[in-house]
């Protein structure tokens, strides 16, 4: 029996080790490898064998969505696992539409963890139940993928601007709007995107790009 062998990356090494303990504890006949970053992930997949590749949503140098239709380029027949601790809710259709074969929560209790990685070594999936109830939903809303399609023309103009740096009196002064405007816009921006804060709206624009 020709053994499964798992790439398993992370910039976090501990993350990485317990990912293989949890591995060694269901006795798969396996091999793994570890990466540590973007650059890494796909020189592993370039030059050996991966069958499945463990992979966190953000590095140091970028975002692992950037090179999941890469990974599936090269190598279309990997199954790709998003380990990470990102927001399931607003994030996974986004990597299960880019390619991977399941989302998985690092907030999970081990034996969900467990349970995922069987999943997609022996189906070649793993769909959460939110993830599952996430691809029904956008079934019926295809606006439920990407966020910001719920903005007009000049809400997602602002939220770019606010993006960029720019305050509501910066961004009244650019484009030639009072300011209470922009501040109006602003909340509608929130309420739609049910977010509390900026540092959330840069996080949205920047995976949805």
């Amino acid at each position: 029996m020709s053994s499964t062998k798992f790439l398993l990356a992370d910039d976090h090494s501990l993350i990485r080790q317990g990912i293989e303990f949890l591995i060694e504890d269901l006795e798969l006949n396996s091999e793994v490898v570890h990466a540590s970053n973007l650059a890494q992930i796909l020189e592993k997949i370039e030059e050996q064998k991966i069958d499945i590749a463990i992979i966190d949503a953000h590095f140091p140098d970028g975002n692992s969505l950037s090179i999941l239709p890469k990974i599936k380029d090269l190598k279309p027949e990997i199954k790709i696992l998003i380990f990470s601790g990102i927001d399931e809710k607003s994030q996974a259709l986004k990597f299960i539409n880019a390619g991977a074969n399941g989302f998985l929560s690092k907030l999970n209790d081990e034996d969900v963890i467990a349970d995922a990685i069987l999943k997609i070594h022996q189906d070649g999936e793993y769909l959460s139940p939110m993830t599952q109830a996430l691809l029904l939903d956008s079934l019926r809303n295809p606006n439920a993928a990407n966020p910001l399609q719920r903005l007009t023309d000049r809400e997602l103009e602002i939220a770019k601007l606010y993006a960029k740096g720019l305050g509501n009196l910066e961004i009244a002064n650019e484009l030639n709007i009072k300011q209470n405007t922009v501040s109006t816009i602003k909340k509608r921006i929130f309420d739609k995107l049910k977010i509390d804060n900026l540092v959330e709206l840069i996080d949205l624009i920047k995976d949805n790009q």
